[in-house]
């Protein structure tokens, strides 16, 4: 009779685990609204008049970076050797650029850029130091960055063999 009970326990339980958990809002529900939010958040919307969308020309007047060399090679480094390049390039467009920011792909690599709107014909700067502390071996590190041109990213790379102790 134990057993019994048991048995009939464990068939309750499991029946009740198993029955359709739809909700009042129906089978989209809160889904459908988590989902569109997580949309929203990984597409966010940038207010710059030089993207174009999928059905509109771009912008001929906008402005263009135009890098000296988009790669660097440091060659060999040091261990715990802080190396830092220059990164120079041209605003070849029509209208002022403005770099918004630029990110690198590791906490090793600090990029710092021109902040002053450049005019178009002239240059600027993007300085990007690396640190090797912890580091060896074959590196490469890209340095994006995002401002008002056509594409909006523009990627730069870094690299170096980060010699043993």
């Amino acid at each position: 009779m134990k057993k019994v009970s048991v048995l009939l326990a464990f068939s309750l339980l499991a029946a009740s685990c198993n029955r359709d958990k739809t909700s009042e809002a129906g089978t989209q529900g809160m889904n459908a609204t988590a989902a569109a939010a997580d949309d929203a958040k990984a597409n966010p919307t940038i207010d710059n008049p030089n993207v174009a969308s999928d059905t509109e020309a771009p912008n001929p007047d906008a402005p263009v970076m135009t890098f000296a060399e988009t790669q660097f090679d440091f060659g060999d480094i040091k261990p715990d050797e802080v190396v830092k390049h220059t990164f120079s390039f041209t605003n070849t467009g029509k209208t002022p650029l403005l770099i918004a920011d630029a990110t690198a792909s590791c906490g090793c690599t600090t990029p710092n850029w021109t902040k002053e709107p450049i005019a178009p014909g002239a240059k600027g700067t993007l300085d990007v130091q690396f640190d090797s502390k912890g580091k060896q071996g074959l590196i490469s590190k890209q340095v994006n960055v995002r401002a008002n041109t056509q594409p909006a990213t523009t990627t730069i790379i870094i690299k170096g063999n980060i010699l043993t102790k």
